[in-house]
């Protein structure tokens, strides 16, 4: 059997490239060739450009496989690309819901958990990437229909683990190497995220290639079974390196130089019963487990200062700005406190009788 990978050499590729050859797949994986991983089993290399439909007809000219497995590039055009030279597409790509863009401005609300039939976003104008994401489903689902192979598409969430494009542990861990003593965080940072290790989202490929009778045509939400909010999160990189730190809750208008590690200002929940209930998908490194493994990676492979992984994190790592700012912010609620009338204390709204 063999079996193409567009993509292959991000986080979660060789574990994928692996576990095929496991299942007794020769392994082809298609990628631009910037960067090159040391695979455990033996790999063939197509190296290309992944985002354009002639240059992917090109490179795939002449191919066949069982499988192919798309996790970089263009999806609606690898979609294309792939027709006539594969029974069996697993499409990895992100979370394209509308309530993912909008946030609380969306109708409605938030929703708590937002499951795979959830309206998806469709503002070209608004985001260009997120509109593109929906269309390159729509072209998936479309082929599926039309019979040119049976094909399952995989929302992942946003993954941690060794060699990450853009890190966001690395920014809580900079910190601490640093010896930072306070971390801005916003709005208590009660925010809750659901991410994914590397090897639990590798999972989920493993699922939907073992069991292509159940998920043939379906999309599934993916990510680890435990949530974090963004204050546990930090606290549990933290303890991972044995530092302490006051966490400083601003506002998150004004917590900006949170934006890099904590995201936008609303929850980001995908469900992911359908995954477990289908295909019985259960964590395989326990979340704890996986961020300590991350943080030992970076910690042995730091980030060139201002590099390349910093560039794409967009943290300046500006303390100064960061102490003036929790300074400043502290010298106001403080202001506004003393000019405050006298503290508010709880009564219970109900009678408590003293006597029969």
């Amino acid at each position: 059997m063999k079996a193409l990978i567009v993509g292959g050499t991000g986080p979660t590729g060789p574990l994928v490239v692996e576990g095929l050859s496991k299942r007794g797949y020769r392994v082809t994986i298609l990628h631009s060739g910037k960067h090159e991983v040391e695979f455990k089993v033996p790999v063939e290399h197509i190296h290309g450009e992944p985002h354009f439909l002639d240059s992917l007809k090109s490179m795939l000219h002449g191919h066949s496989f069982d499988l192919v497995v798309g996790m970089y590039g263009r999806l609606r055009y690898l979609a294309e690309a792939i027709k006539g030279k594969t029974p069996r597409f697993i499409a990895v790509g992100g979370m394209p819901y509308e309530a993912f863009v909008n946030g609380n401005s969306a109708t409605g609300g938030v929703p708590v958990l937002i499951r795979e039939d959830a309206r998806l976003f469709r503002d070209e104008k608004k985001s260009k990437f997120t509109y593109m994401m929906t269309v390159s489903e729509e072209n998936v689902i479309e082929a599926h229909r039309e019979g040119h192979y049976n094909a399952t598409i995989l929302r992942f969430p946003m993954i941690y683990g060794p060699r990450q494009v853009a890190p966001r542990e690395w920014c809580i861990i900079r910190r601490i190497l640093d010896n930072r003593r306070r971390l801005i965080i916003p709005d208590g940072g009660l925010k809750l995220e659901r991410r994914g290790y590397i090897d639990n989202v590798a999972q989920a490929v493993f699922l939907a290639v073992d069991k292509p009778e159940i998920s043939a045509g379906q999309t599934y939400n993916v990510g680890d079974e435990i949530i974090w909010s963004v204050r546990e999160w930090a606290a549990l990189v933290a303890g991972i390196m044995d530092h302490r730190w006051e966490m400083v809750s601003l506002p998150f208008r004004i917590a900006r130089p949170s934006r890099p590690y904590a995201g936008r200002d609303f929850h980001w929940l995908p469900d992911i019963d359908k995954i477990r209930s289908e295909l019985g998908y259960k964590d395989q490194v326990p979340p704890h487990e996986g961020m300590r493994r991350t943080v030992a990676w970076y910690l042995e492979n730091r980030p060139e200062p201002n590099g390349e992984i910093e560039r794409a994190l967009d943290d300046p790592f500006d303390y100064d700005a960061e102490d003036m700012l929790m300074e400043k912010y502290e010298l106001l609620i403080q202001s506004i406190r003393d000019n405050l009338p006298t503290g508010y204390h709880f009564h219970h709204a109900y009678n408590h009788p003293q006597k029969e």
